[in-house]
């Protein structure tokens, strides 16, 4: 299976791309990556690692900054970004991973791989490491203002989603609101909760904010806002608490331990957030991924075409249009 990566993404491009791409075929004898960038500076890198023969490059000139419009990206089919989504789009590739402008990697996504049918606003989801699994958020930043049915297909998403990547037989569906009261939130939220009350997925109320870290639900349903909100807010944490600890740290051996036991709260250690409900596979890493943050994207790729992912979407829209759910 060949992964299109965006070698010109993160703050490090193309160091860490390159980095996470060694490991990731290392550890998966079933991966090909296609590095997709400027090819003096990708050959510079690749020159620092041993050789790999299932690591590829194509030239792609133009790199979109994270200050560019996200519209930008329709209009320099150059780009690392287009040109790596236009492999997919092609079938040169299986899925594609960027840690480059979320809002480009979001607008190209649309354009050149289009929304599955019955799809309307293709939610952004990020998995949230909490004390008993992994709890997927969605949406966490590309749709603000989502009407109620939005919100139960965002669930729908979430749902195939964690059953394929995760194993969940029947994943819990929360939606994110200021109370647990069924009656509580918006016009927008209480239309949602009857909605998804009614449906057939295993949706179990509503949730609070600090109800995700306890593993209330497996899938938060949200607006973009609220999501992007609680998303910033936690990737904060880990770094806030080696700064609070780290004075009484010092010398005595146990920082490093502690900053790698809070390496699992970091959500993009755990392969960033996939585009949902795009007929491709588009995930979108952090700015300043790691390279073993690039190394767990391509690892979310792969299976999710693996899987079948983006097929069972579609049955199960296809379904749920035609009332089999």
């Amino acid at each position: 299976m060949r992964i299109a990566l965006d070698a010109m993404g993160t703050d490090n491009a193309p160091a860490s791309e390159v980095a996470g791409a060694v490991s990731a075929v290392r550890a998966d004898p079933g991966v090909q990556v296609v590095l997709v960038g400027d090819e003096t500076a990708l050959a510079d890198s690749l020159s620092r690692h041993s050789r790999q023969n299932r690591i590829t490059v194509v030239h792609a000139p133009d790199r979109i900054m994270a200050s560019d419009a996200p519209t930008s990206a329709l209009r320099r089919p150059r780009s690392s970004i287009n040109v790596g989504l236009n492999l997919q789009k092609a079938g040169e590739a299986d899925a594609f991973v960027s840690a480059g402008s979320t809002g480009a990697v979001m607008a190209a996504s649309l354009v050149l791989l289009r929304p599955l049918r019955g799809v309307d606003r293709p939610p952004v989801a990020t998995v949230f490491p909490t004390d008993h699994g992994l709890t997927l958020v969605a949406d966490v930043g590309a749709n603000i203002e989502c009407k109620p049915g939005q919100l139960v297909e965002f669930a729908r998403l979430g749902t195939i989603y964690m059953q394929d990547l995760q194993g969940l037989e029947n994943p819990r569906v929360g939606l994110l609101n200021v109370g647990t009261e069924s009656e509580k939130g918006t016009e927008v939220l209480q239309a949602a909760y009857r909605l998804l009350a009614g449906s057939d997925l295993n949706f179990v109320g509503n949730v609070e904010g600090g109800d995700i870290l306890r593993h209330a639900c497996d899938v938060a349903v949200c607006d973009g806002f609220t999501g992007n909100i609680l998303l910033k807010f936690y990737e904060s944490v880990a770094a806030f608490v080696v700064r609070k600890l780290a004075p009484g740290l010092r010398g005595n051996g146990l920082r490093e331990e502690i900053q790698d036991r809070l390496r699992d709260l970091d959500y993009a250690e755990h392969g960033g957030a996939p585009l949902l409900g795009v007929n491709g596979v588009s995930v979108i890493c952090h700015g300043k991924s790691s390279p073993r943050a690039i190394k767990a994207g391509i690892g979310v790729a792969a299976r999710a075409v693996r899987s079948g992912l983006i097929a069972h979407m579609a049955r199960d829209l296809a379904a749920a249009r035609e009332g089999r759910l």
